[in-house]
């Protein structure tokens, strides 16, 4: 599956739909964008940017989805059915229809923890054109319980939409590449980049394979489109090479 990540100082419908014209131009059959991109993360009071799940933010995603038919992860402000804020991501099928809405489980920081309530669901996945895709959001990766979770549960391919900031970009250099061999999963990682409001992000998005390869990287300064490929074959040969999960003694370490 050809992947692209959308690194990026912009947020809102516009930005999405220029990055999926071109990430399908390209060949990429699933775009994924960062943290909160329809609204930006440095929204003072998120509460007055959230919206319903299917509320018009989804809507538009929607047929953007549709118009370049490619898959698309994104992030936004949800209200929930009891009037909870939730940091959300969602992912849509290139026919626009909702293939998986995941609340982020481990809030960062005063900011977070302040106006966002954490969802209680995880794993949380999605089938697209043969592979099993996962959520999680930013800080949720850099708890190996969590991309665990997803590995035991199947996930090949776990989408990470994520607004990592400065000075901790070696959660994106040393700890993301990590992740995905020792869960011998893919790990696709798209973040933001540059200041915004008074939080400056670090980019370095990423796709990290489970061999330990990283098929594509951007800096930490400039937007980018990355593209790169998903590669069942790969994997299935990194997980008999590596065979961490089935190796695993639980009863030593139960929770």
């Amino acid at each position: 599956m050809r992947i692209a990540l959308h690194q990026t100082r912009s947020a809102g419908p516009d930005s999405l739909d220029g990055a999926a014209r071109e990430a399908a131009a390209r060949g990429a059959r699933l775009l994924l964008t960062p943290e909160l991109s329809l609204t930006g993360y440095a929204l003072g009071a998120p509460a007055r940017y959230a919206e319903p799940a299917d509320g018009p933010g989804a809507a538009a995603v929607s047929r953007i989805a549709a118009r370049h038919g490619v898959a698309v992860g994104y992030g936004y402000p949800e209200r929930g059915e009891d009037g909870a804020v939730h940091n959300t991501a969602r992912l849509v099928g290139p026919d626009g229809e909702t293939l998986a809405d995941y609340r982020k489980t481990h809030l960062y920081g005063p900011y977070e923890t302040a106006h966002y309530t954490p969802g209680t669901r995880l794993p949380v996945q999605a089938r697209l054109e043969g592979l099993t895709l996962g959520l999680l959001i930013c800080y949720d990766v850099e708890f190996p319980e969590a991309v665990r979770a997803h590995a035991l549960a199947g996930t090949d391919v776990l989408l990470v939409p994520t607004a990592l900031m400065r000075p901790y970009d070696t959660v994106a250099t040393t700890l993301v590449p990590a992740r995905a061999v020792e869960s011998q999963l893919y790990v696709a990682y798209a973040n933001r980049v540059g200041r915004e409001g008074e939080f400056d992000f670090a980019g370095r998005s990423a796709l990290a394979a489970p061999d330990g390869t990283v098929p594509a990287r951007a800096d930490g300064t400039s937007q980018a489109l990355l593209v790169a490929d998903a590669d069942p074959a790969l994997l299935a040969a990194s997980r008999e090479r590596n065979p961490y999960l089935a190796d695993r003694r639980p009863e030593l370490y139960p929770a």
